[in-house]
């Protein structure tokens, strides 16, 4: 109940605080850090399933199950980009802690003065540094809280931060039926990247609602995120009212309605569940908006992921597809590291 009452105090803060999509620093804090997730298109909050790499999203996911298990993810973005997370799950009297590392590096840059003249090479990264926390109060309700230092350093720029989330899982007792909520990345930067320069956390308040069939090995979900900011649709400002060739009439701009405002929050998300072996897939309206080739948009938005489970260890890997121009592929692997000791 305490922690209903907080979620009730801290949601309008977050809806208050939030500036438009885009709009903020440390935009890497809005990824997803597990292969799972990026193949049903992001954010798997909703799922409680001994999978250690969804603390990253949710860490009310945290479970005494998950006890020495480890997780490490790597990931790879159009242009060499690449990023990654390790998480590492500790059993205490209070609950599960999961140390986390979060990274992403930009690769090598040339640095020229203003005639294109060389000047050296320069390097650019944003990391996090924190610990998930998870505790299960009952068979119905898991709760869990996130706590990180950020940083990103950007030639000679850098700026620092801290930022906390929370996150609840409900699971009915039959366990088909679960939904989840999480809020990410309250917090603030006390380093600016300079003293004239104003940056933000990326906040984004989320909900799920999952559901198993009972005789199909399939689960549907959908997400909406960004629940703190209604109007997330990008709208080129530089648009300006048209002409009718014919009548000469003036054909004003096209006003964003309610139903394409409400697609923007929601990614569609399905999981193929047999013993050892899951598909996956994901649809997200917002991002194919966003990304797509007008003139040949292809599968932009959609995801697609597989994962495999063996005696020792599980792989998962999933692709987001964004475009034309590229797509961002993740491998993870989670183990319990008890399984590799021998035993006496």
């Amino acid at each position: 109940m305490r922690f209903l009452i907080f979620i009730l105090f801290i949601y309008p803060i977050t809806v208050f605080s939030q500036n438009s999509v885009g709009s903020n620093g440390f935009a890497f804090l809005g990824g997803s850090y597990s292969a799972r997730s990026i193949g049903v298109g992001g954010n798997l909050i909703s799922v409680a399933d001994n999978d250690l790499s969804l603390a990253n999203d949710n860490p009310a996911v945290l479970t005494e199950k998950m006890n020495g298990m480890m997780h490490v993810n790597q990931g790879l973005l159009p242009s060499g980009i690449n990023y990654g997370a390790v998480n590492y799950a500790i059993k205490s009297k209070i609950g599960v802690f999961a140390p986390t590392l979060k990274y992403v590096s930009y690769g090598q840059f040339t640095e020229t003065d203003e005639t294109g003249r060389e000047l050296g090479k320069f390097k650019a990264s944003d990391y996090s540094l924190g610990v998930n926390y998870g505790r299960t109060l009952n068979k119905v309700i898991q709760l869990g809280a996130s706590a990180n230092l950020i940083g990103s350093n950007l030639e000679t720029y850098s700026a620092y931060g801290f930022n906390v989330g929370f996150g609840a899982i409900i699971t009915h007792p039959n366990q088909l039926i679960s939904g989840g909520f999480a809020v990410r990345n309250i917090g603030f930067v006390f380093k600016q990247y300079t003293s004239n320069t104003k940056t933000s956390l990326p906040i984004d308040v989320q909900a799920a609602f999952s559901l198993k069939l009972k005789h199909a090995p399939f689960r549907f979900t959908v997400l909406g995120h960004h629940l703190n900011q209604w109007n997330i649709v990008y709208q080129d400002p530089n648009l300006k009212p048209t002409y009718d060739a014919l009548t000469g009439d003036s054909i004003p701009v096209k006003a964003v309605g309610f139903g394409e405002k409400l697609a923007h929050h929601l990614n569609f998300q399905l999981e193929l569940l047999a013993k050892n072996f899951n598909l996956r897939m994901g649809f997200d309206y917002h991002r194919r908006q966003q990304l797509k080739v007008f003139e040949r948009p292809g599968m932009a938005g959609f995801s697609l992921g597989l994962g495999m489970k063996f005696k020792k260890f599980n792989i998962d890997y999933g692709v987001m597809l964004y475009s034309k121009a590229g797509q961002n592929h993740s491998l993870g692997i989670s183990s319990q590291i008890s399984n590799w000791l021998k035993k006496k």
